[in-house]
């Protein structure tokens, strides 16, 4: 494997729209949601290490799961985990992480990628990541790999590029989550990817960026440069992180820059932001029906995403179209149609039964 490539899990969001299994004490990347035996962070960090070596493969987390962590992945050492005080979104974590990287090696080249996606086809993931760091050593480049639409999707963010015959294109704009009429015409011009949140890029391009574009912040973390990969990284981090501006990488650094590129790819990609996205990647049964960890026994009833404690037996007559989902203290019984609103249902819940 190449010594150069160097990987960062992004592991610290709270994923409340799969509540009840997803908790702010135990969030959907340190569960198996989709019944393989292994959960979503294990399957990110297997998925990388046929490509980068599994020493050089960072965990970057909010630092009340630091045990989690070691527990879905206990070959890593703790100088892998990268752990956060505060909430500040992406820019300041990768920020941190690049600084890291490069004052382990400075020719490093890295991808960034969520913790809690799905990828059908893992091959053809790897050989995109390794085209893109090819790019990235030879170029002073940012690079992302964009997901070709199979459908007007209003549940992602947009990239569109500029027309050309070559793998890696340049790209025009970023687009927030559109609405329908916006999506369709996306579709329609052809020039138009869905933005996955997977970024490749080197060490040096990245964090010249940081310099160019948040200066601010860039001076914050560069007066840590004598304690990354020290006894004296993780005081830094509680006593500075939580001044950092709280910014996406997205408005923070790639907007900006003019040097950013993407990849057209195809693996079959889903975020799993939401049960109807999980449903969506599930085998099913011929009514439709998709489970995880139960054992169904279903009469006049379709469409249903169930999902229960291992070896669950779950007998149903006369539901269609419904979330279900019991974990040890909770029986959830949602319309897939109102999905959106399980969010606000689980402050609710919070509210008048305590944390959830």
């Amino acid at each position: 494997m190449n010594k150069n490539y160097y990987a960062v899990i992004m592991a610290g969001g709270v994923g409340s729209r799969f509540w009840p299994v997803s908790t702010p004490d135990n969030p959907k990347q340190f569960h198996d949601m989709l019944g393989t035996g292994k959960s979503l962070i294990q399957q990110t960090f297997d998925r990388l290490s046929k490509l980068i070596p599994s020493d050089q493969i960072l965990v970057a987390t909010n630092e009340r799961y630091k045990e989690l962590v070691m527990d879905h992945l206990p070959s890593i050492s703790e100088n892998q985990i990268l752990l956060e005080p505060a909430m500040r979104n992406t820019a300041p974590c990768i920020l941190y992480a690049a600084l890291k990287i490069a004052d382990q090696n400075p020719d490093a080249v890295m991808i960034v990628a969520p913790s809690d996606h799905f990828i059908e086809d893992e091959e053809a993931f790897v050989s995109y990541v390794a085209s893109a760091f090819d790019s990235c050593q030879k170029n002073d480049i940012l690079m992302t790999l964009g997901i070709k639409p199979s459908g007007p999707n209003t549940g992602y963010g947009y990239i569109q590029f500029e027309a050309a015959e070559k793998e890696v294109k340049k790209v025009k704009n970023f687009t927030e989550k559109p609405d329908l009429k916006t999506a369709e015409k996306f579709l329609a011009q052809g020039d138009y990817l869905w933005n996955a949140g997977i970024f490749i890029w080197s060490a040096k391009s990245v964090l010249n960026s940081f310099r160019r574009s948040l200066p601010a912040m860039y001076s914050l973390f560069e007066a840590g440069m004598t304690c990354w990969n020290t006894d004296q990284e993780a005081a830094f981090i509680r006593d500075y992180y939580g001044e950092a501006e709280n910014i996406s990488i997205d408005y923070g650094i790639m907007e900006k820059a003019d040097n950013v590129y993407v990849i057209a790819s195809e693996f079959g990609w889903n975020d799993l932001g939401t049960w109807g996205s999980l449903y969506d990647k599930l085998d099913k049964d011929q009514e439709e029906n998709a489970l995880v960890n139960a054992r169904g026994y279903f009469t006049d009833a379709k469409r249903n995403m169930i999902s229960t404690e291992v070896n669950k037996k779950v007998v149903i007559d006369g539901i269609s179209d419904f979330i279900i989902v019991e974990t040890e203290d909770t029986l959830l019984i949602y319309p897939k149609s109102k999905e959106q609103g399980i969010k606000e249902v689980s402050k609710a819940v919070e509210s008048k039964f305590g944390a959830v």
